[in-house]
This record gives C-alpha cells, sequence and structure tokens, in this order.
C-alpha cells in the first residue's frame, strides 16, 4: 500500500464524522444481530472509552477509527472501523498487524470482540486471531504473541 497511515486522537469535534462512519460500517451488523441501531445506542457506542479513540488518518484524510486500550498486560482493541471507501485495500490488515507486532515486542496478548454477522472475523483469523470464547452475538478472540506467530505477514 502506497500511503501514509497516521493517527490523532479523536475529539467532540469529530463525533458527526463518526456517527457517520458507524453507522456506515457497523449498523448493518447490528441489524443482521437483532441488536438496537438507533442514534441513541450508536453515540453511546462511540462515547465508550472515548478517551482511546483514535481517528485513523490516510494522507492526512480521515479513513476510519481505532479505539485501542494498550494495558500493562494486554491490548484490547476496542473498535476497528474502516470507511467502506478504504476497505478491501489491506488497511485494516496494515494497522493490525502493527498492532500484533507492537504487542509481541513488549511480550502482550491482543484481544478484541467480533460480531458474528461481521466478515472482518476472517481478516482476524488469517492474522492468527483464535476464538477463545462466545456470547449469542459475538467472537472474543485473542492473539498470543511472539514473532514466530507473525511470520506469515
Amino acid at each position: 500500500m502506497n500511503t501514509t497511515i497516521t493517527y490523532r486522537k479523536a475529539s467532540e469535534n469529530d463525533i458527526d464524522y463518526l456517527l457517520d462512519l458507524r453507522i456506515k460500517t457497523m449498523n448493518p451488523h447490528y441489524a443482521d444481530s437483532n441488536l438496537p441501531t438507533d442514534k441513541e445506542t450508536t453515540l453511546k457506542r462511540i462515547q465508550y472509552q472515548f478517551d482511546k479513540a483514535h481517528i485513523i488518518l490516510l494522507n492526512n484524510e480521515p479513513a476510519g477509527l481505532l479505539k485501542i486500550n494498550r494495558a500493562d498486560d494486554k491490548t484490547e482493541v476496542l473498535q476497528l472501523q474502516i470507511d467502506p471507501a478504504q476497505q478491501g485495500k489491506g488497511l485494516g490488515k496494515t494497522i493490525l498487524t502493527d498492532i500484533l507486532k507492537e504487542a509481541s515486542i513488549a511480550g502482550k496478548t491482543v484481544v478484541l470482540s467480533v460480531l458474528k454477522t461481521n466478515k472482518a472475523q476472517h481478516l482476524y483469523t488469517s492474522l492468527g486471531f483464535k476464538t477463545v470464547n462466545e456470547d449469542e452475538h459475538s467472537f472474543f478472540m485473542e492473539f498470543q504473541g511472539g514473532f514466530e506467530n507473525l511470520s506469515h505477514l
């Protein structure tokens, strides 16, 4: 990918962008899972751990959201949303690969959850994530570090 990926901390000024992004990227999966897609619920999901939200910039243009919690023992990918216009170009894979490499160096496990109706789970599996639990709507996945597990990336 011949592009520059950078991040900037999300602010209240980004709420309209994030609402639009979430409606485009996530609401279809929530609808398929028979979960609420109303504006109030969607805004609550945006506000969830908002202090950990970063706008993904592709050549200085907003291309998505990365909400990540870097704890002492693990890195939790809380939300990763790529604008539909940028999907299928390897952006999500590049971002996740960078997170996995950083966590592996630090000896951390990377965890995330994905709705069962979201085809992104195939990307996570291809990167080496394993399903460790599930509930009615989601798979809970983790990647346990080590460069040997990244050799295919």
